[in-house]
C-alpha cells in the first residue's frame, strides 16, 4: 500500500553506488513519484483529512482488491513463457509466492472501513473510477498482450514507500479515528519493507534483457502519474 507523504529522496541509495536492475527501477520511481508524495501532504495536511479518509480507503480498496488477481494472471502468462523465456520462470516463482503475501489486504481494508462507518457492501457496490480502471488495466494489457515483468514496476511502486509509524499516528491524531482502524496501513508499513527487499534481490537475479528493464519503468511510471488523480478526485468532489 503506497502512502507516503516525504519526498521519495532515492530510497536509501548511496550516491556512486553500483547499478543494477533495481536500483535503476528505483531510481525511476524515485523522480515518478514526486507528484504523489505531493498529493499525499495535501491530503495529510487538509483540514478536512476526517471527511476525506474513508474515501481514501474506499480507493485504496478497489486498487488493493486487484492485486491477487493481476499477480495469479502475471503467474500464469510467466508460466506459458517460461519454456522460452529464461526470465519467464523465476518471474513465475516469485509471483506464486507474492500472492501468498498479499492475500486478505483488501479484506482487512473492509475491516478499517467497518469501523469508520462504512459497510462491506458500499465498498464492494462502489464503481471504480476511470483513473483506477486505467491504473489496474493497464497491467493486464501489459501481462497479456506483452509481458509479465511489466508488473514487477507496479509492484515495486505499491511497495517501495510504505506508510511509517510517524505517518500513522499522525494520521490517527488528524482524524481523531481509533488505531485500530489503521491495520491495514500498520500491517503493510510492518510487511512491505520485506516484501520490497525480496522484489528487488528477484529482479536482481532474473536475466533481465534491456527490454524487460525497459517495461518495467515504463508500467511504473506511469502507474505513478495515475497516482496523484486519486487523491485529487478525491478533494475535487469535497
Amino acid at each position: 500500500m503506497l502512502l507516503n507523504h516525504r519526498d521519495a529522496g532515492m530510497s536509501g541509495i548511496e550516491i556512486g553506488a553500483a547499478t543494477t536492475p533495481s536500483i535503476r527501477l528505483r531510481r525511476k520511481i524515485d523522480l515518478a513519484v514526486q507528484p504523489y508524495a505531493q498529493s499525499c501532504r495535501t491530503l495529510v495536511t487538509h483540514p478536512r483529512l476526517a471527511d476525506f479518509w474513508p474515501q481514501f480507503l474506499l480507493t485504496q480498496h478497489q486498487i488493493i482488491r486487484a492485486t491477487v488477481p493481476l499477480t495469479e494472471a502475471a503467474a500464469e502468462r510467466a508460466d506459458k513463457m517460461a519454456a522460452a523465456d529464461p526470465a519467464a520462470s523465476g518471474l513465475a516463482r516469485y509471483l506464486k509466492e507474492h500472492v501468498k503475501e498479499e492475500l486478505g489486504h483488501d479484506d482487512l481494508l473492509l475491516d478499517d472501513l467497518e469501523l469508520l462507518g462504512v459497510k462491506r457492501a458500499t465498498a464492494l457496490s462502489r464503481i471504480p473510477s476511470p483513473t483506477v480502471a486505467s491504473l489496474v488495466g493497464a497491467q493486464y494489457y501489459w501481462i497479456h498482450h506483452h509481458h509479465p515483468i511489466a508488473f514487477l514496476g507496479f509492484v515495486a511502486l505499491m511497495e517501495g514507500h510504505p506508510p511509517t509509524p510517524k505517518l500513522i499516528q499522525t494520521l490517527i491524531s488528524a482524524t481523531g479515528f481509533p488505531h485500530a482502524a489503521f491495520q491495514t496501513l500498520t500491517e503493510h508499513g510492518e510487511l512491505d519493507p520485506g516484501h520490497r527487499d525480496r522484489l528487488y534481490r528477484t529482479i536482481d537475479a532474473l536475466p533481465l534483457t534491456a527490454e524487460h528493464e525497459t517495461l518495467m519503468g515504463i508500467s511504473a511510471m506511469h502507474s505513478a502519474t495515475l497516482l496523484p488523480p486519486t487523491i485529487e478526485e478525491i478533494l475535487e468532489q469535497g
